[in-house]
C-alpha cells in the first residue's frame, strides 16, 4: 500500500515534526529563536567592518609603481601620499608647460592694460600665483610625511606644512572668487590676442600638474591602512580586479548585519544591539542600531541561507569594540525598541 494512502496519511505530520526537530530550519537557526523567547527579538549574522565600510583604492592611470610609502596598519590622514608611481613623463610634460607659460606671460606682458582690463589681468594673475603655492605645499607636506614615516622627520614638520598647505588652500579660493567677481562685471572688455594665448597656457599647466598629481595615491580621509597589495615596479591600472590598497577608519568600528525580511518589524534606529563572536565566547559587545538600509537583496553572509529568503543590511555602531577586528564574523542581537526606521 502507498505511503500517501488514506490509511497511512496520518502518519506524515508525525514524520514532518521528527525531521524538524532532528535539524536546523532552513531559514532560521536554533539561537534566533532562542532570542525571541528571551529579552532579544531578533537575530541576524553580521561582520565587523570599519566606520564607512572598507575603502578599495585602486591606480587613477595606468603607470608603474614606483614607490610604497605606508604598510599595513599605518594611520595616515587625509591626502597623506600613500603610493607614488613613475612621473618622469608626468614632469616633463609639467617642464613644458611652465615653460610655455612663461613665454606667453612675457608676450602678454609687453601689451599695455588700463581699467577693467587691467584688473582682470592681475585677478588671473593672483590666481595662477595661488595655485602654483597649492602645489608647492603639496609638495611640501608630502616631503615632511615622508620623512616623519621614514623616522627622519617630527610630526611638528607635518602639522606646519599641513597648517600652511590649508592657508594658501583658501587664499586660492578667495583669488579664484575675486576673478569670477570682476569677469562677471558689465563692459569687460574681451582678451586681446596674447591674454587669450596667455589664459589657453595657463589650463595647459593646471593640466600638466594634475596629470602629475594622478600619479599619486594620497588616502581619502584619516583612517588605517588595511591591506597593501602595491609592489615596486608593478603596473597597476584603473581596471585592475585587485585593488592596490584597502583602507578604513577603525578608529569607530561597525557591524553591519543581514537581517532576514521577517524580522524588519523587530528592528528599530537608535534601539541598543548586542554582539557576541565565536571568537569570544565569554564576552558580549554593546552597540545600537544607526541605519536600516531602504532595499532588500540576497544574503551575501550567510550561503547556508535559502536564496528565496530577502535581507536588509542593518548599521549597529559599536560603544566599545574591544578585541573586535575588521572582518571578523558576529551575530547581532535586536530589542525592538528605538525609533520605527522609515525605508522612505
Amino acid at each position: 500500500m502507498s505511503l500517501f494512502s488514506p490509511k497511512k496519511f496520518s502518519v506524515l505530520p508525525i514524520l514532518l515534526i521528527a525531521l524538524v526537530g532532528v535539524g536546523h530550519a532552513p531559514n532560521r537557526s536554533s539561537a534566533t529563536e532562542e532570542v525571541r523567547e528571551g529579552q532579544w527579538r531578533a537575530m541576524a549574522p553580521g561582520q565587523i567592518e570599519p566606520a564607512y565600510g572598507e575603502i578599495k583604492i585602486a591606480s587613477p592611470v595606468v603607470g608603474r609603481v614606483a614607490d610604497v610609502l605606508v604598510s599595513v596598519n599605518d594611520q595616515v590622514f587625509a591626502g597623506e601620499l600613500l603610493i607614488r608611481l613613475d612621473e618622469a613623463d608626468a614632469r616633463a610634460r609639467l617642464a613644458k608647460a611652465q615653460v610655455q607659460f612663461a613665454m606667453q606671460k612675457r608676450v602678454r606682458n609687453d601689451e599695455g592694460a588700463s581699467g577693467k582690463a587691467a584688473q582682470r589681468r592681475k585677478a588671473e594673475d593672483s590666481v595662477v600665483d595661488a595655485e602654483n603655492a597649492v602645489f608647492n605645499a603639496q609638495s611640501t607636506l608630502d616631503a615632511a610625511a615622508g620623512a616623519k614615516r621614514r623616522g627622519g622627520g617630527s610630526q611638528a614638520a607635518v602639522d606646519d606644512a599641513c597648517a600652511k598647505y590649508s592657508k594658501v588652500r583658501d587664499h586660492l579660493k578667495e583669488q579664484q572668487t575675486e576673478l569670477r567677481r570682476l569677469e562677471a562685471q558689465s563692459g569687460m572688455p574681451l582678451p586681446t590676442q596674447a591674454e587669450g594665448q596667455l589664459s589657453l597656457a595657463r589650463v595647459e599647466l593646471s593640466a600638466a600638474q594634475a596629470a602629475l598629481e594622478n600619479m599619486r595615491i594620497r588616502a581619502p580621509s584619516t583612517g588605517t591602512v588595511l591591506q597593501v597589495n602595491a609592489n615596486v615596479g608593478e603596473v597597476p591600472s584603473p581596471s585592475s580586479l585587485q585593488p592596490l590598497l584597502l583602507f578604513g577608519d577603525i578608529s569607530r568600528p561597525r557591524a553591519r548585519a543581514e537581517l532576514d525580511e521577517a524580522d524588519f518589524a523587530e528592528v528599530k534606529i537608535g534601539e541598543p544591539v548586542l554582539i557576541r563572536a565565536s571568537a569570544f565566547p565569554d564576552r558580549e559587545f554593546s552597540g545600537k542600531v544607526t541605519f536600516i538600509a531602504p532595499i532588500f537583496g540576497q544574503p551575501r553572509m550567510n550561503t547556508r541561507r535559502s536564496q528565496d529568503v530577502k535581507v536588509v543590511e542593518v548599521f549597529a555602531e559599536l560603544t566599545d569594540p574591544g578585541p573586535l577586528a575588521v572582518g571578523m564574523k558576529v551575530d547581532v542581537y535586536f530589542t525592538g525598541e528605538g525609533q520605527r526606521n522609515a525605508l522612505y
